[in-house]
């Protein structure tokens, strides 16, 4: 049987039908542990647990969270190790969102993998896009990362931007869209 990710990679997902409904199900499981999570004081180990029941997957012990932490369906979210992950950061992780080892997420910022449809009569239904987030990657703080996207190992995404397309490795970008503003020496 195929996953989820793979019944709708691709796809659109129309309003009604019967992967949509499966979909908001899966979110409505989700909401009440993202909410037992962010409510009240939680110390690292408790955040890990909560992350191994939201994602359904281990979580490395190296991985660091500060609440609130937001994602609304949790399934499609693998993490590496030696992660940090600020406060207020939003997933929407329908399409899938993979972090690699050693990156680093400024607070506010989104990670967006879902899109409504374009045509007006179908507005509602939705088309999804894996994120993927390569090795020692740094986002800034209040970033939004668009459907689709990978950003390149070691790159740096500077605070406020908007990443709409691919970003190469070793590279600093910034803006709404963002632009290469700077090749890392490596």
């Amino acid at each position: 049987m195929n996953t989820l990710i793979e019944q709708i990679a691709g796809k659109e997902i129309l309003a009604g039908s019967t992967v949509y409904k499966e979909i908001h199900e899966a979110k409505d499981k989700n909401e009440p542990l993202i909410a037992e999570l962010n409510t009240g004081y939680r110390n690292p180990q408790d955040i890990l647990a909560y992350l191994e029941k939201i994602t359904g997957k281990k979580v490395d012990s190296t991985v660091t969270v500060s609440l609130p932490f937001y994602t609304d369906f949790g399934k499609h979210i693998t993490l590496g190790k030696n992660i940090f992950i600020n406060q207020n950061v939003t997933f929407v992780d329908l399409g899938g969102i993979v972090i690699e080892d050693n990156v680093l997420i400024g607070p506010m910022s989104r990670i967006i993998t879902v899109n409504h449809l374009i045509d007006p009569k179908k507005r509602r239904g939705l088309n999804v896009q894996t994120v993927r987030i390569r090795k020692n990657a740094w986002i800034g703080a209040n970033v939004t990362i668009l459907p689709g996207v990978t950003v390149g190992e070691n790159s740096i995404i500077a605070a406020d931007s908007t990443v709409t397309k691919d970003i190469p490795e070793n590279v600093i970008v910034a803006g709404s869209p963002a632009k290469i503003i700077k090749q890392i020496e490596s």
